[in-house]
């Protein structure tokens, strides 16, 4: 009894950390969606190569500046994912049916300076796909495979490390 009335207080007071403008069950909610959108949605580097070739591809980069300036995709856009937000968005890529190319760190070695590996869970490629997926982009693909090596791959770089 004790903790059912406990339960009833809690719901009717404010959660006094909550923060409106973040939605955690939301995000959890959208994950599984995104992630079974994005095994459909990851392609080799042969393939990476031809879909950058279409006219109105997008290769999205999302990097640090100081990463994407050192080396990356010729053609790529730069938007660092801190940076991926509403407006940002609706500038560099207001068509949300643009096919968008993506690739992160952990595609390439051995490239520790502009590609410095994360842990696979952390991979950039993950969270970038989710949040444009959230953003209701659809026409998604991120590079697969095993890493590459920037020197030996069919993708063209470009850099000032280059």
């Amino acid at each position: 009894m004790l903790a059912a009335i406990a339960i009833v207080a809690s719901a009717q007071s404010p959660d006094p950390v909550a923060t409106p403008s973040i939605d955690m069950a939301g995000y959890l909610r959208i994950a599984p969606e995104a992630a079974a959108h994005r095994e459909r949605h990851r392609v080799t580097e042969r393939e990476f190569a031809r879909l950058a070739r279409l006219p109105g591809t997008v290769i999205l980069d999302a990097r640090s500046r100081e990463a994407f300036d050192a080396l990356h995709v010729a053609g790529a856009v730069h938007l660092s994912f801190p940076d991926i937000a509403v407006a940002t968005l609706r500038e560099r890529i207001p068509n949300r049916s643009a096919r968008i190319l993506i690739y992160c760190n952990n595609n390439f070695v051995p490239a520790e300076g502009p590609f410095p590996a994360k842990l696979p869970a952390a991979s950039l490629n993950l969270s970038t796909y989710i949040a444009l997926y959230t953003y209701g982009y659809r026409n998604v693909w991120e590079l697969g495979g095993p890493p590459l090596d920037p020197v030996r791959s069919m993708l063209a770089f470009e850099g000032t490390s280059w």
